[in-house]
């Protein structure tokens, strides 16, 4: 069975959604984590890292291999769908430890790296056109499924937390099996024929490439942090103001989720205003938002906060789709899903160290700015695009 380039499309985005819900699963149950097994608030971030240790791992093993290039993205899609949820599914065992479920949540990470950028590049495969619009649907994809454990275990207060963790890894797998069904290769894949460990070093010598994979760089260090902490962000703000947060899992659901639309909205008004032009401005516009967060955080309207969390929610990730655009576009097209999975690597290696330096200045710092620290990331990476002015890809 053929399908048309817009019905791949919507399965390859829907398989994203249905892959990436792993990621943030353990996230969505943090507080039955933490009264279930005994841990303490620091397991938010470590539990978290754990995730993006295992993801940076995974990126590294799958690059060195350059096993995207080398195999059908799709199937390896789908193998890494079903061990990603068969890991998943470890963290509901009643006698884990906390190093139980740090190791867990890392395998978990591991085969991430078999689902988001693999899905990028059979993405890449089929759009050689007007790929920054096909990215914004698939990162958006990416966002809602990230912020789906939220909302499950918000609708599932009735049943077991655990119930959060086996539709995730069901939704995974079904996923996988999605792509592996019904979506071969591209017409514009070429195949690698093996291992190339200078990869790594031969993308980086195109100024291009090292512009947008520096402005990338710059976005993560404030993005996975800025998703990890929301919970923490709300539930301190009303703490603080001695007001009742409400639901605070639905509340981050929406701040988290609307961000899949900005992803789709931002990839169509690149084609328009043009792709670096387009995620500068995203980028501006959260750095903007972690320097203002003390104004808002002192403000006495709940109702204020909130919105102003969910503008920062639509602009903290509006410019991850285009920087893969820059990158996909400026990589050698024989490496291309290697050079995406490099950035990756690199880029999740960092938003280690921003939520763990969050972590470390959460009993240390007032909470109002706290989360200032994260402007150093736009701010590179807004230098890095500002430097190299002459690149540009439209759609």
């Amino acid at each position: 069975m053929k399908l048309q380039k817009n019905s791949i499309l919507v399965i390859i985005v829907l398989c994203q959604f249905l892959g990436t819900s792993l990621w943030f699963a353990g996230n969505g149950v943090m507080a039955h984590l933490i009264d279930s097994f005994s841990l303490n608030l620091a397991a938010v971030g470590h539990l978290t890292s754990a995730v993006q240790f295992g993801f940076i791992s995974g990126t590294l093993v799958f690059a060195l291999l350059t096993l995207a290039d080398r195999y059908s993205p799709s199937k390896v899609f789908f193998v890494s769908a079903c061990l990603g949820a068969a890991f998943n599914l470890g963290v509901i065992h009643s006698q884990n430890t906390f190093f139980t479920l740090f190791f867990f949540r890392f395998a978990t990470g591991f085969f991430l790296a078999g689902i988001y950028p693999v899905g990028m590049k059979i993405a890449a495969d089929y759009f050689k056109e007007g790929l920054g619009k096909s990215l914004g649907f698939l990162v958006g994809a990416l966002v809602v499924g990230t912020a789906l454990p939220h909302l499950l275990n918000s609708l599932m207060t009735d049943l077991p937390w655990r119930a959060v963790i086996i539709v995730t890894s069901v939704l995974s797998v079904t996923g996988g099996l999605f792509i592996y069904i019904l979506v071969p290769d591209g017409p514009h894949r070429t195949p690698g024929k093996k291992p190339d460990f200078s990869a790594w070093f031969r993308v980086f010598k195109d100024r291009d490439f090292r512009s947008a994979a520096f402005g990338y760089f710059g976005h993560m260090w404030e993005l996975y942090a800025f998703w990890a902490f929301v919970p923490l962000m709300i539930a301190g703000y009303f703490d603080t103001q001695g007001l009742a947060a409400g639901n605070i899992s639905i509340l981050s659901f929406i701040i988290i989720g609307l961000g899949g639309v900005s992803c789709a909205v931002g990839g169509i008004l690149s084609g328009k205003l043009g792709t670096k032009r387009t995620a500068f401005v995203a980028l501006f516009s959260s750095c903007c938002c972690c320097l203002l967060y003390p104004l808002f955080f002192s403000q006495t309207s709940g109702a204020l906060f909130i919105a102003f969390l969910i503008f920062w929610g639509l602009v903290v990730i509006a410019d991850s789709p285009l920087f893969s655009t820059l990158v996909a576009h400026n990589a050698p097209g024989e490496i291309k899903g290697t050079a995406l999975t490099i950035v990756n690597c690199i880029g999740f290696s960092i938003t280690i160290v921003s939520i763990q330096t969050v972590t470390w200045l959460l009993p240390l710092v007032n909470p109002a700015y706290l989360y200032m620290i994260l402007a150093l990331g736009p701010i590179a990476g807004l230098y890095a695009l500002r430097f190299r002015e002459t690149f540009s890809v439209s759609g």
